[in-house]
């Protein structure tokens, strides 16, 4: 299997050009907070002979392709199996106070997208698992079963955005009466029975209800809202952070923690701003990026995606009352 062929990383030059400038230094220390197969991390040790690299992911057999993947880069690399809300916890362990560099690919891998026993795509019929850490946890067909028609709704409408939340939570209920929801494509059939014909033009059925339940599944959302300001913690003065996030919900947060690291926390109508108030980071890009047209055309899976990323440019109260 030759993991470039079948593994394109998101925006791979453009999350290097704004990561450079904090990585080039000696003993440089990067975090891969979403390891995946190894893609970003991979190109990042070779273009900074001297980094070093910490690599999370919750998904065992991630961390076991991209351990073979790296081996190469011998002790340069040291891989963490934990959720991405540990990040100061997998630094801590490394005995590195400080890293200067943070990278999130947040959303589902390749990986998980492509083995069609994970259950994630709704195109192909496998067991509703969608567990990122199959070690442990709940899965997919366990909430199917298991969540009232109002939990259900709730999480079709909030993490889904699925405006026929109620009508899927309906047919749900009822289909379970008759036998458990354990695959798939069973899944998807229950849905488009209960779509209008014109909704069924405007996008697949169970588009929505398939990323509800991954979220759930795995708290995405709860977990990143953790994991983004420990990460800032985390950052040296001159340190950056790139996010890729590839759904609203999750660029909604990213957008919020960084507007919030990045502006004065001075008093309304303060004359001068004292500098313990002053911004701990800048934004280094305006708004989100999106990928160029022709990435997009060359690795669909970037279409979505909006980077956002920052520098810490201050260090914390604590470190300054300390110094």
């Amino acid at each position: 299997m030759n993991l470039r062929d079948i593994h394109t990383p998101v925006m791979l030059e453009r999350c290097i050009e704004l990561l450079a400038p904090a990585l080039e230094g000696p003993d440089a220390v990067l975090v891969d907070a979403t390891l995946g197969m190894g893609g970003h991390t991979e190109a990042f040790l070779e273009r900074f002979p001297d980094l070093h690299v910490v690599g999370l992911d919750r998904d065992t057999e991630a961390l076991r392709i991209a351990g073979g993947r790296l081996a190469p880069f011998g002790d340069r690399v040291t891989l963490v199996h934990t959720v991405y809300d540990g990040i100061a916890d997998a630094v801590a362990s490394t005995g590195r106070p400080e890293v200067n560099g943070i990278l999130f690919d947040l959303g589902v891998s390749s990986l998980q997208l492509d083995e069609a026993e994970r259950g994630f795509a709704y195109a192909q019929d496998a067991p509703l698992d969608m567990r990122m850490d199959q070690s442990s946890g709940t899965t997919a067909a366990d909430i199917l079963a298991t969540y009232s028609e109002g939990e259900l709704r709730r999480i079709f409408e909030r993490y889904g955005e699925e405006k026929l939340s109620a009508r899927y939570a309906r047919a749900i209920v009822a289909a379970r009466a008759e036998g458990p929801i354990e695959r798939s494509g069973r899944l998807v059939d229950i849905l488009t029975k209960a779509t209008p014909y014109a909704a069924q033009r405007t996008g697949h059925p169970a588009k929505r209800v398939f990323q509800a339940l991954r979220i759930e599944v795995n708290r995405e959302l709860s977990v990143l809202e953790r994991a983004v300001p420990a990460a800032l913690d985390l950052l040296t003065v001159g340190g950056r952070i790139v996010v890729l996030a590839y759904q609203s919900l999750e660029d909604r947060l990213v957008k919020r923690a960084l507007a919030e690291a990045s502006a004065s926390t001075a008093p309304a109508g303060l004359p001068v701003e004292l500098p313990e108030h002053a911004p701990r980071f800048r934004l280094l890009v305006k708004g989100a990026e999106q990928a160029t047209e022709e990435e997009r055309a060359r690795n669909p899976r970037a279409t979505p995606v909006r980077l956002r990323a920052a520098e810490r440019i201050r260090p914390a109260h604590a470190k300054e009352a300390t110094a």
